[in-house]
């Protein structure tokens, strides 16, 4: 038995069902809760248009998107940005911690530069962060159209599972956009961001590519003998991320009939991109990396490719890339760097997408 399949065989990871239908439904009960089909009719008007931005490298629309749904409508801003010069280019849906462009965790002249465009949203503008009690916008109406289905109140859905929801909205919007193809798109966030890109590409199988950056705890991490954050941590300042049910599992991982693993799974035979650094331990780098290691068997088997590493756990500094799951650790805390921005244009590039 190799280093690393004892690492994971030490932690009893309940066995991926290999039937991805049951591993989302799972995963949407028990953790993120439900959004149920729901009738959505969206329409965008585009405020302003800069094109001169980045030096007049690119262009950056700001686009106001409005859904209408049965029990009322609601709109909020995106951010476009394109680089010139191309009549195709890759395109990164982007949830970020706020509206500006460019951010502290969004090097967009950097991403322009390599040929990349960015969607992107403050997740605030979506539906705030704060345990308000889903008492208004967005999160107000998707819940009720899930209690209308006949969800489950312990299982309607948390606030990652709305921004998740948006984000293919905003997918929706951009694939009428010219020059942008489902093939060439990836979701990405950093830290309960990443989680929310985790939940997206899962719900939405047109992502070609789901980036997480130090998502961690119920994110790439699996739960089981990890360092730092556990699910009591998480639930108690954090209850309204996730639905209810998922609560019963504070204290009590070993009763989660399934693993964080199964989550990265559902992503294949797509691309998967994770990253941890060093020193960001309530994160949990190392069981970050071990869920990569176990979800490549799904991958491996509909004859892909899924991590391709060394017996052992990578060193700082270093990058995975060659096989369908990509990975780095970079040293230094939690944080979206412009070193992560490269790896994963790297990881991107190599699969043919420049």
């Amino acid at each position: 038995m190799s280093f690393l399949q004892s690492e994971l065989r030490q932690l009893s990871l309940p066995r991926y069902p290999m039937n991805r239908a049951d591993a989302v439904r799972m995963l949407l009960t028990h953790e993120y809760g439900v959004i149920p089909p729901v009738s959505c009719k969206a329409e965008a008007r585009i405020l302003s248009e800069d094109r001169q931005f980045c030096a007049g490298k690119a262009t950056l629309r700001t686009v106001e998107l409005t859904l209408a749904l049965p029990g009322g409508s609601f709109s909020f801003p995106m951010y476009h940005t394109v680089p010139k010069g191309r009549e195709q280019y890759p395109l990164f849906v982007l949830a970020n911690f706020t509206a500006a462009v460019p951010g502290r965790y969004f090097p967009v002249e950097e991403i322009c530069d390599r040929g990349y465009g960015v969607l992107s949203v403050g997740y605030n503008d979506i539906s705030k962060d704060a345990d308000d009690g889903f008492s208004e916008g967005l999160g107000k109406l998707l819940r009720q159209e899930a209690a209308n289905a006949g969800v489950p109140p312990e299982q309607l859905p948390g606030k990652i599972a709305i921004w998740a929801w948006t984000l293919s909205r905003m997918l929706d919007w951009a694939l009428t956009q010219p020059g942008i193809s489902a093939e060439h798109t990836a979701v990405i966030g950093h830290s309960r961001l990443g989680k929310t890109a985790l939940v997206a590409g899962m719900l939405d199988q047109r992502f070609a590519c789901v980036i997480s950056n130090a998502s961690g705890c119920s994110g790439a991490a699996i739960t089981r003998g990890k360092t730092g954050e556990h699910v009591c941590h998480i639930t108690e300042k954090f209850p309204f991320w996730f639905c209810e049910a998922y609560r019963q599992y504070a204290h009590n991982e070993a009763a989660m009939p399934f693993e964080q693993d199964w989550l990265l799974s559902t992503i294949a035979p797509r691309l998967l991109c994770v990253s941890s650094a060093e020193d960001d331990l309530w994160a949990g780098p190392a069981h970050e990396f071990l869920g990569c290691v176990a979800a490549t068997p799904v991958w491996e088997a509909l004859g892909l490719p899924g991590l391709v590493t060394p017996d052992r756990y990578p060193l700082p500094g270093e990058a995975l890339q060659e096989g369908s799951i990509g990975y780095h650790i970079r040293r230094g805390c939690h944080y979206l760097s412009r070193e992560d921005w490269n790896r994963f244009m790297d990881f991107l590039d190599r699969k043919g997408w420049q």
